[in-house]
């Protein structure tokens, strides 16, 4: 089975990027490719002139997934830049790389919500991509820097029990 993940979150010690790591080891065995998305900046003049090869191969090993984990950060109450320019470029493909595929989302935050408004966000963004989103449980870790131990192991049972269900029910999607 193949499993991709995106983070949208690029910095170093990110909190979401440990919740990432945290569902692909609760997914159990599979083979695991973490997508690059540090495309450059979306342009219209861009996608005619030379579309950037780095937007091509994240989009075919997207379409080769059997399943897609997507965690991320809330900004201002949205996505990050860096993840909506992905999906932008994403859109810009032939491939259709979401379509049809199971996808879990999640997102780690420093507030009381966890980053509640921009998994609703993210959500909104997958729709036009026809990905097959599984909505429960939702995955919104609060207070997230606190919540993983120094090896950026999710040390809360509570997250942790509806992350082994939330990755339980997209083997099992994936598997379908």
């Amino acid at each position: 089975m193949k499993l991709v993940g995106l983070c949208g979150s690029l910095r170093a010690g990110s909190v979401n990027k440990m919740l990432l790591n945290e569902a692909v080891k609760r997914f159990g065995s599979a083979e695991y490719t973490e997508v690059d998305i540090r495309f450059p900046l979306y342009d219209g003049d861009l996608e005619t002139a030379e579309f950037p090869q780095i937007v091509t191969l994240a989009s075919q090993t997207i379409a080769a997934a059997d399943a897609i984990v997507i965690s991320g950060p809330e900004y201002n109450k949205g996505i990050s830049g860096v993840l909506k320019n992905a999906l932008d470029w994403l859109s810009r493909t032939s491939d259709k790389p979401f379509m049809d595929k199971p996808v879990v989302i999640m997102t780690a935050a420093a507030g009381r919500t966890g980053g509640e408004t921009a998994q609703y966000m993210m959500r909104s963004c997958l729709v036009p991509f026809g990905a097959h989103v599984l909505t429960s449980p939702v995955i919104t870790i609060a207070g997230a820097a606190k919540e993983f131990d120094e090896a950026g192991n999710l040390i809360n049972d509570r997250y942790a029990s509806n992350l082994d269900t939330l990755m339980a029910h997209l083997k099992k999607a994936a598997s379908a």
